[in-house]
């Protein structure tokens, strides 16, 4: 894997991308670096989240509607989430029933080198009492 050298804009993506809680969408962190001030292009930050999710830097999912979305992540650490559909809140789990589960699943039908994603939505607690739950 090629590491992409670091730029300003690159560097701007990140500390966005690390100030959110949760997943993002390219529109929602340009929209938020321009009201920042950022003079960035929409273009140059779909460039750095892609590039930030093949490096491990950031987890890319697909929201339910079908939006890419991305997060700050630990590099090099498998996990999975639990997303609240409302707020967007994110917690990274570890699943090793699914770990397992999937590995033999795989074996089962003579795959090998199988890689999985996992990504749980519901409502967080707070939204599941503003909802009368």
């Amino acid at each position: 894997m090629t590491v992409k050298r670091n730029t300003w804009q690159r560097e701007a993506v990140r500390d966005a991308l690390d100030s959110n809680e949760g997943f993002v969408s390219a529109q929602g962190l340009h929209s938020s670096l321009r009201s920042a001030g950022s003079p960035i292009g929409l273009a140059t930050v779909y460039r750095a989240l892609a590039d930030l999710a093949v490096e491990g830097e950031a987890d890319s999912l697909q929201s339910p509607e079908g939006e890419n979305l991305y997060r700050a992540c630990t590099p090099g650490q498998h996990h999975h989430h639990l997303i609240c559909r409302n707020c967007g809140l994110t917690v990274e789990i570890e699943a090793d029933a699914v770990e397992r589960w999937a590995q033999a699943t795989a074996s089962e039908h003579g795959f090998t080198q199988a890689n999985h994603v996992v990504d749980v939505f519901g409502l967080c607690a707070a939204c599941t009492l503003l909802a009368g739950d």
